[in-house]
């Protein structure tokens, strides 16, 4: 293990993590820009095919239609519960514990920690959501969720166990958040469709003169 703190970090995380920041400094400029640039844009792209995979539901029974409208709340959730568990953990981030040089424009300062990944969170939230929505997009969406994750350390802002993490917390939010969610959502949503297929209130018969 590795003092890092108040924090223990697995010697073979902190092993990968020097790995693949030297790899990250000596890789073409190309390479590093991508990379660089890819966390922010794969979470967009993450967020486009979750917001596809809504609107492929809206047309449905209300089950599908539930489903669409709490698709952003397991992401939320997942980022909510991300970032209490860096308030309990409070672990150094690599690039100040180890001091390897990175490729990202600065090391976060003092007291953003780095156990969980926000981005890594709200990555495996998005693709395991888009999954549970619709299997197409959801397997277009998973290998996007680790593409951020691995950015995180490429930069050299996160450990490689701090992503792994975040992935498999966002995940498991949303396998339980979502159909705990959809659940309430489509009873509500038939009740009203009930109230709306009912018939029509009968008007009082007014009696002649």
């Amino acid at each position: 293990m590795v003092d890092n703190g108040s924090t223990d970090v697995p010697e073979i995380s902190a092993e990968w993590y020097r790995d693949v920041v030297d790899a990250a400094a000596s890789s073409p400029e190309p390479v590093r820009w991508f990379v660089g640039h890819a966390t922010e844009g794969v979470i967009l792209l993450l967020g486009a095919l979750l917001l596809l995979a809504a609107l492929s539901r809206r047309s449905g029974g209300p089950h599908d239609r539930a489903l669409a409208l709490v698709a952003p709340l397991p992401a939320l959730l997942a980022y909510a519960g991300s970032e209490w568990f860096k308030t309990v953990v409070d672990e150094e981030r690599p690039c100040r514990a180890i001091g390897r040089a990175i490729i990202a424009d600065a090391c976060p300062p003092p007291g953003d920690w780095s156990f969980p990944s926000n981005h890594a969170t709200i990555a495996g939230a998005l693709a395991v959501t888009t999954l549970l929505i619709s299997r197409r997009l959801g397997l277009v969406a998973l290998p996007l969720a680790a593409l951020a994750a691995f950015s995180r350390v490429f930069v050299g802002v996160h450990y490689p166990h701090d992503v792994i993490a975040g992935v498999l917390f966002g995940a498991l939010v949303a396998v339980v958040a979502t159909p705990l969610l959809a659940r309430p959502t489509t009873e509500l949503l038939r009740r009203r469709a009930g109230r709306a297929d009912g018939p029509a209130p009968k008007l009082a018969s007014r009696s002649g003169p």
